[in-house]
């Protein structure tokens, strides 16, 4: 894994010509325009795609506090694929094309799994921004990195917005990627979900290899990560077919309540520099927040890896006198797990350490009706974030 202060260091290096801590003056300034961009990300979002290209310095404030934990993002996403028993990962070469690819945030981000996983591809990458100046940093930062952690790879830059691109490069590719970026089509216009399909339609049946995926990433807002949910739907109609993180090939569960949405919520320790901009903004990033898809042309997901009595974990604990809940989501639909202190057991005491985003296997389950039971006798043996958590009945 990259080194949270080696990049860091890159990362100021590139846009103050120095490696050393900014001064107060500059940081209160960071600090700002940081304030200033989070506001276009969340609350004042349809002033994004307006404000953003026209600001250099909110887009240069996005390098050093965003960029280092958006990254991370496409981990979890890659670590899915990496599960598939094709063993796709195991080449010599990976076309990948970033749709939007800003500074370059999930170049890097795919560039860092790799240099840490077992697989060593040649990766090949193909940024299409309609920004210029991302394009330059996009192209400088992965040299730098490349450079500093001996990388496999090369950059290819093209302008071009996603919605009518020029100049495209020939496909086809194994990774498609839009992180951040489709929300911003069509925003709050009443054709945006069909807009949104028809693109990632366009692209995955034009561009991506048979045995290609295509990664969505998205904010982990309500509304973005609904309409996400929406797009994901029309593209099932459309027949195309859920990797990750869904375990259901059927209309999404969560969009039946309209307070309910899916996302991830990983834990991040964040290097210093960030942690001082938090104190000047009120800002805190100690976790990276997110939604996303992974589609493909073949018909696996990871239900069919983890088996058909997998669910994935979609709350926080609900923890209240005498009992702990989670909601889960699968084959049965997005339902509430319940387990009461007094069935705490040996096998089952780990079912308060399961976490949002982790996939757990349960077979012997009581069914409530309106909710699923853990019982005293229930087995659970737990795994790390994104492989599969064991939860079945000790007697089956």
């Amino acid at each position: 894994m990259f080194n949270n202060e080696t990049l860091q260091k890159i990362l100021l290096n590139y846009l103050y010509r120095s490696a050393a801590h900014p001064s107060p003056e500059e940081l209160n300034i960071l600090a700002e325009n940081i304030s200033r961009l989070s506001n276009l990300f969340t609350r004042d979002r349809a002033n994004l795609r307006t404000e953003y290209p026209k600001d250099k310095y909110i887009r240069k404030a996005y390098i050093p506090y965003f960029l280092q934990s958006n990254l991370y993002k496409v981990h979890i996403p890659l670590r899915e694929l990496s599960l598939h028993p094709a063993n796709i990962f195991m080449t010599d070469r990976l076309r990948i094309l970033d749709l939007g690819s800003g500074p370059g945030t999930a170049i890097l981000g795919i560039s860092e799994y790799f240099h840490q996983s077992g697989y060593k591809p040649f990766l090949d990458f193909y940024a299409i921004d309609n920004i210029s100046e991302n394009l330059r940093d996009a192209e400088a930062l992965f040299n730098l990195l490349r450079n500093e952690y001996s990388i496999e790879g090369s950059i290819k830059t093209f302008k071009s917005c996603i919605e009518k691109v020029k100049n495209l490069p020939a496909g086809p590719f194994d990774i498609i990627i839009l992180s951040n970026i489709l929300s911003e089509v069509a925003h709050n216009k009443p054709e945006r979900i069909a807009k949104r399909g028809a693109i990632l339609k366009r692209f995955i049946e034009d561009f991506l290899n048979d045995s290609g995926s295509c990664i969505v990433i998205e904010p982990a807002l309500r509304k973005t990560s609904r309409e996400m949910l929406e797009v994901r739907d029309k593209l099932l109609k459309d027949g195309f077919h859920i990797y990750s993180p869904c375990l259901i090939n059927k209309d999404c569960p969560a969009l039946e309540n309209p307070k309910d949405w899916c996302h991830e919520d990983i834990p991040w320790n964040p290097p210093e520099l960030i942690k001082s901009i938090d104190a000047l903004t009120g800002l805190w990033k100690d976790s990276i927040k997110f939604s996303y898809l992974v589609i493909r042309k073949d018909t696996l997901s990871l239900t069919d890896i983890h088996g058909e009595h997998s669910f994935r974990v979609v709350s926080e604990p609900l923890i209240s006198k005498g009992k702990i809940e989670f909601y889960v989501c699968g084959s049965m639909g997005r339902r509430l797990i319940m387990r009461l202190d007094k069935d705490r057991s040996g096998l089952n005491k780990a079912f308060e350490e399961m976490k949002r985003g982790d996939i757990v296997i349960l077979k012997g389950f009581i069914n409530e009706g309106n909710r699923l039971k853990v019982s005293f006798e229930t087995f659970l043996h737990q795994h790390t974030k994104s492989t599969a958590i064991n939860l079945s009945n000790s007697g089956l």
